[in-house]
């Protein structure tokens, strides 16, 4: 078939596609104007024509197709999405929890794109890629000007082919190079568990809602109770969402038998559908659930489900607000979409979704970007040169609640239509000020450099292979002892062109100190080990902690007047 065929196919075929949902959704689709379906068909065919006939240079149909697809997706909201063919067979590994490649985690700064860690169990591992490593080129192609997801999409392929890597490595006295087989990645939902207080289970469920998820935490909570935990923290925060029936597999874990974990409502249905806890025994011990900017869809049901039984308290930041149920749709020749067909309540029967009518869809997306993404990581880098006199960025203000006030268990009341609202708000570290931003680059360059063997008088740093994953430090090693600030004060005055100043570095040395000890125990234990090691100081893990005998009152109150009821 030809490209251009191939366009006008894809095209028409999301129209099919689209009518067909509508006659599921409700009776309403039979009612717009006839022939409207093939008055839009004839128009796309007619305009194609005319570009074929006129346009100045050769014609990407392919792209057009594409593009016409994703344009009629745009003008409905902001979730509703066309897929290639290879990102549909990529959306398709996502929720398979697991897709093709090397396994490794990679971040782009000032002169490349790095490792940050091989994840344990991975070809990457195994073939002694290490953190600091520059990919300089991808199979004989020079990828030292492409973004992260160019690398990332260069690495991934068929299972059991291999892909050749040249690398800078710090200490290397020449260029080396690693020839890696590709194979299955798993990406698990639970990225860490375990006892962060005597009695009390941490369980970072912050990896998406995939086929695995309720397996993984049934596993994680099991594993906690034989250690002691009587208390749980969850947290949700930057987990994008994922499976619908993951969620109420996640919600039922903590949710009494019977309950309603959420209900989805579509256009024309006259009634919600309803989701129970109708197989889980949930635990009963008291619970505090972590959430911010970045917490959306199916972490927004368990969040919402679980305030709105008083199961437990919610802590942190005001979620995404993403309360769309999508529909994934094949296409032919291997291409998909992923429609919206309902929308998402909460058990009492706050929606879920905030309004994104009132702006374009770069503001709905991007007011939740102001913070990073990762709690301690910067999503961007401020350029070196930028004024450091500049105000600090401030949020935006919270979405305000459009739907109306719904008294939920304990005669609690909550409003719906802006993400789930935490019971205790509470901001994680600050990053936003310029030169923080400038330690986090600063702070990678050093200890690559201190890890490599590089930095005089700290050879003893030296790893000499790659990442022990899958253990934890000592206590009291990778001190960031005053000989290495004292190092990193040396580094920041020799480089320029990281824009920082020693008295930067002075008048915030305790987040230097945790910038670099974080890239210290990410060398030489992963990126697991150094996630555990923020969790310690984390405000927002802190306040969740101190937080547990309330949500412990409020359990027993909730759950003594389901009892007399």
């Amino acid at each position: 078939m030809s490209s251009k065929n191939f366009g006008r196919v894809a095209a028409l075929s999301v129209v099919i596609a689209a009518a067909l949902v509508g006659g599921m959704a409700g009776s309403r689709a039979f009612n717009r104007p006839s022939g409207a379906t093939s008055a839009i068909a004839n128009d796309y065919s007619e305009a194609l024509d005319l570009v074929s006939a006129n346009y100045a240079d050769e014609v990407n149909y392919d792209k057009a197709g594409e593009g016409a697809i994703q344009g009629m997706l745009t003008a409905l909201d902001p979730h509703s999405n066309f897929f290639s063919q290879a990102e549909y067979r990529r959306l398709l590994q996502d929720q398979e929890s697991r897709f093709t490649g090397i396994g490794v985690s990679i971040l782009r700064h000032r002169d490349g794109v790095y490792v940050q860690t091989p994840l344990e169990g991975t070809p990457a591992a195994k073939a002694g890629l290490r953190f600091g490593d520059r990919i300089d080129e991808v199979n004989g192609k020079d990828a030292r000007e492409w973004t992260t997801q160019e690398v990332s999409k260069a690495v991934r392929g068929p299972e059991g082919e291999r892909v050749t890597l040249k690398i800078e490595r710090a200490g290397a006295l020449a260029p080396l190079f690693f020839t890696v087989e590709r194979a299955f990645v798993p990406q698990p939902s639970v990225r860490n568990a375990f006892m962060i207080r005597p009695g009390v289970g941490y369980v970072g469920l912050t990896g998406g809602f995939t086929k695995t998820t309720g397996g993984e935490l049934k596993k994680a909570l099991d594993d906690l109770s034989k250690e002691g935990a009587r208390q749980s923290v969850l947290d949700l925060r930057n987990n994008p969402g994922g499976l619908l029936p993951e969620s109420i597999n996640v919600a039922s874990h903590f949710i009494p038998r019977g309950e309603t974990v959420v209900s989805v409502r579509g256009r024309d249905s006259g009634e919600a559908t309803r989701y129970e806890n109708v197989s889980t025994d949930p635990v009963d011990h008291p619970l505090v659930v972590l959430i911010n900017r970045n917490s959306a869809s199916a972490s927004e049901i368990v969040a919402g489900a679980i305030q709105d039984h008083g199961r437990g308290l919610i802590v942190g930041e005001t979620s995404f607000g993403k309360g769309l149920v999508q529909k994934v749709f094949p296409l032919p020749l291997g291409a998909g979409l992923t429609l919206t067909t309902a929308k998402y309540y909460t058990p009492y029967g706050r929606s879920i979704q905030r309004d994104y009518t009132g702006g374009s869809f770069y503001d709905y997306y991007v007011r939740h970007e102001a913070e990073p993404a990762t709690p301690g990581k910067p999503t961007q880098v401020a350029p070196p040169n930028a004024p450091l006199n500049e105000p600090t960025p401030q949020p935006p203000p919270a979405p305000k609640p459009n739907g109306p006030a719904i008294q939920t268990a304990g005669g609690r009341v909550y409003y719906g239509g802006g993400g789930i609202t935490p019971d205790h708000e509470v901001k994680p570290l600050d990053l936003t000020r310029p030169a923080r931003a400038r330690v986090f680059e600063a702070s990678f360059h050093f200890v690559r450099q201190l890890a490599g063997g590089q930095i005089a008088g700290l050879e003893s740093y030296r790893l000499n292979e790659g990442p022990q994953l899958g253990r934890y430090p000592r206590a009291g090693e990778l001190a960031v002892s005053d000989k290495v600030l004292e190092a990193f004060r040396e580094f920041v005055r020799r480089d320029k062109e990281l824009g920082l100043s020693v008295a930067q570095v002075d008048a915030d040395l305790d987040y230097v100190k945790l910038r670099v000890r974080d890239d210290l125990i990410t060398a030489a234990y992963g990126g697991d080990a150094a996630g555990r090691f923020l969790l310690e100081g984390d405000p927002q893990v802190l306040r969740a902690l101190e937080l547990l005998p309330e949500a412990k009152t409020l359990a027993e109150n909730v759950g003594g007047a389901r009892a007399r009821n």
